[in-house]
Formats: C-alpha cells, sequence, structure tokens
C-alpha cells in the first residue's frame, strides 16, 4: 500500500485532537512527524523497526501510538473525521455494517450470535 503523508488540512484536523505537549523536561519530538511515521507503519503492514529514519526514533513513534491508543484519541481523531466528512457530504451515514458473526461474552456470561439467540 502507498503511504502519503499528511496535507496540512489533514494534520490540523488530527493537531486539534492531541494532547497539548508538557511544559518540564525536556523538549519532545515533533508529533506531526511522529504521527505521519504511524499511519506510515499502519497502511504499509511494515514493521516499527522498519519505520523510515525521516519519521525520527522508532521508539518513539510507537510508544507515541500506544499511549494515544490507550488514552482513547485515535477513537476521537476517526470520530471527528467521520463527523466532518459527513459535514461535506463526502459518507452517508445510513447504512452501517459490522463485520462479525458472534461477539464474546464477559466473563461468566453466555456467547450471543447476531440474531440475538444464545449459544453455549
Amino acid at each position: 500500500m502507498i503511504h502519503k503523508e499528511m496535507s496540512d488540512i489533514q494534520w490540523n484536523t488530527v493537531a486539534t485532537h492531541l494532547p497539548k505537549p508538557a511544559k518540564t523536561g525536556r523538549p519532545g519530538c515533533n508529533d506531526r512527524n511522529t504521527v505521519n511515521g504511524i499511519l506510515f507503519v499502519l497502511t504499509t503492514g511494515c514493521r516499527w523497526a522498519d519505520m523510515p529514519d525521516r519519521y525520527g526514533s522508532k521508539s518513539t513513534a510507537h510508544l507515541r501510538f500506544s499511549e494515544l491508543q490507550q488514552k482513547g484519541i485515535w477513537k476521537g481523531i476517526l470520530s471527528g473525521l467521520i463527523k466532518s466528512a459527513h459535514r461535506q457530504g463526502k459518507i452517508s451515514l445510513q447504512k452501517i455494517s459490522i463485520d462479525s458473526s458472534s461477539i464474546a461474552a464477559k466473563k461468566g456470561g453466555t456467547k450471543q450470535d447476531m440474531t440475538g439467540s444464545r449459544r453455549s
């Protein structure tokens, strides 16, 4: 898959969701560069170790990816992008599909298939 770096408009949209950098300690890395590196790994399917040097430290990118995942930032970015695209008429939310044949029950519960019937 081909990776394209974010445009200024795309970056401005994503940047509004990122946490503000800490004002203490040593200066952080360039967020735009790091996010472009994360997107490179996710779109190409390469290993973190194979991320090009132009995106900075591989370990920093992986750590940042994990932190943003744990804080739910990626979900916020996706939600914001979907809302923006919907407002612009680029996507329609009238038909939505979930690709799953079963949903795991919480510990001690039973599984249900998509029709709602119980399975053991």
